[in-house]
């Protein structure tokens, strides 16, 4: 007898339909798997074979051979369990075959017949519904976010002989429904605020900035004077997310294995802060079978990397590439992938190995010799490649025992979210949306700027010797402090603010 499942598999963040067939025919008993399955998939047999007897159903005794078609791309993970039991009871007459053409069937089966979650669950949903499948069977852990997915029906299944009465039609059930608005709302909180952040009134302003231009920043400063505490609230000064930008961002969570059960939805921009003993691949993406690395994690969020110059160079040079493209892509022998990768970079060091070369409290052991080799460690394009360099002192006494809040991060944001909606209008016939993706091109159109602001940028490229792309992200800034400001033309005053914020060029440090 021969059997058919519809089923699912990834591909980078993509789905692709998978058809798993299922022939039991004479001979000594077997069971092959073909179809270039991986080690999860063929162990599958044994995880199959127990499920079905411990669920009370008939295993046959016979040669049975399952085909995962298309056979020219490898399939791996465990959610082909399912769809395999399912189609061995079908070819063993124990399940109706006439439903399993409707429906895609997907999970991780354990040996009592009982389901567990798979990943990527979101894009299968996604490409079901492009192939109008009319409904799917999932475990009950991932019913909410396939559920998200407008137009498809899900049945959750808690066991392999609850799938069995809902294709047979014993057990009648109503498809799982979610509220997307509510589960949006509710996954888009935040549990950390501006307000509770004391002094630093200057380093707030160029996260400000930051994050109402999409710029990449850099605070330089001691210890303890609140780098990590101001970077882990950038995400709660940048624009809501958009759905469309939530459910591309929860597919890359869901697909690395990393959505938590409870949480169906990534509504709230990612924030990623990788330790610096981090490897390339663990940062950029790879592995045997490329799974998204952090800078794909981070997409549409935050990527803060503390202590910069401790990561490897090698791990910082290879971020060269989604920084100016906004993605990463992997490249095997047999298989090449594109995984997003658009955020916005966040970093934090020392100002010297032991710390306090800028601190009046503290005196600085460090030779300039150690100061220049410990700052050398940041390559120039890599440093280019930020536009905000901001300085970060530590903290008084005297603000720190103040009572008084700062700045909430609503306010902050307001503020944000008006700068960026002039910048959607302007760029809305190009495919960017903010001031810190603007090409040369861009610059030179909306970036003008009068006689005065001319004569101090020659200035400052004189006496601090800026490279052009230092010069070009300084126009790049400005354009957002004008348009903080709600101001069509850059003055003086606006190129001077960007100027300071390039105090790691090396003339301004050493």
């Amino acid at each position: 007898m021969l059997a058919q499942v519809i089923s699912s598999a990834n591909l980078g963040i993509d789905a692709y339909v998978v058809r798993v067939e299922v022939d039991i025919g004479g001979g000594l008993p077997s069971f092959s798997t073909v179809g270039l399955p991986d080690g999860a998939v063929k162990e599958s047999k044994d995880r199959v074979s127990a499920a079905i007897k411990n669920s009370g159903f008939l295993f046959p005794r016979k040669r049975i051979t399952v085909n995962l078609a298309p056979a020219d791309i490898r399939k791996e993970g465990a959610a082909f369990d399912l769809p395999i039991a399912v189609g061995i009871l079908a070819a063993t007459q124990q399940v109706q075959q006439e439903k399993l053409i409707r429906v895609m069937v997907l999970g991780e089966l354990s040996l009592d017949g009982s389901l567990r979650d798979v990943r990527g669950v979101l894009s299968m949903a996604i490409e079901a519904r492009r192939h109008q499948v009319e409904g799917m069977i999932v475990p009950a852990g991932n019913a909410k976010e396939a559920a998200i997915v407008a137009g498809v029906r899900v049945f959750p299944a808690a066991t392999l002989s609850e799938t069995v009465e809902l294709l047979n039609g014993q057990k009648h059930r109503d498809p799982f429904v979610v509220d997307q608005k509510k589960l949006f709302s509710q996954s888009s909180a935040y549990d950390v605020d501006f307000c509770d952040v004391k002094g630093q009134e200057h380093v707030k302003r160029a996260l400000e900035v930051a994050a109402a231009g999409g710029h990449n920043i850099i605070m330089i400063g001691p210890p303890g004077s609140g780098k990590t505490m101001l970077a882990r609230r950038i995400p709660t000064i940048l624009p809501p997310m958009t759905l469309d930008e939530a459910l591309e961002t929860t597919r890359i969570h869901s697909v690395a294995g990393l959505l938590p059960r409870n949480r169906a939805l990534v509504a709230a921009r990612p924030f990623r802060a990788p330790h610096h003993t981090i490897s390339d691949a663990g940062l950029i993406g790879g592995g045997h079978h490329p799974r998204p690395g952090e800078v794909s994690l981070a997409h549409r969020g935050v990527l803060f990397l503390d202590e910069l110059p401790e990561f490897k160079k090698n791990v910082l040079e290879v971020m060269r590439q989604p920084l100016e493209d906004g993605q990463v892509t992997i490249a095997r022998a047999n298989i090449s992938l594109t995984y997003p990768a658009n955020f916005m970079l966040a970093a934090a060091m020392n100002p010297c190995p032991c710390g306090y070369y800028t601190d009046s409290r503290v005196e600085c052991t460090c030779t300039p010799l150690q100061i220049q080799r410990y700052m050398s460690r940041i390559s120039g394009p890599l440093l280019d490649r930020i536009d905000i360099h901001i300085e970060v002192p530590a903290v008084r006494y005297k603000e720190l025992s103040t009572k008084s809040c700062g700045e909430s991060s609503a306010d902050i944001r307001k503020r944000v979210i008006q700068t960026r909606e002039m910048q959607l209008r302007r760029f809305r016939h190009r495919k960017i949306y903010s001031n810190g993706q603007m090409s040369s091109q861009d610059i030179r159109r909306h970036c003008a700027i009068d006689v005065d602001s001319s004569k101090l940028m020659q200035m400052a490229v004189a006496k601090f010797g800026l490279s052009a792309r230092a010069y070009d992200r300084i126009l790049k800034v400005s354009r957002t402090i004008a348009d903080l400001e709600g101001r069509k033309q850059i003055s003086s005053a606006h190129i001077a603010e960007a100027i300071q914020y390039r105090t790691l060029d090396r003339n301004l440090w050493m």
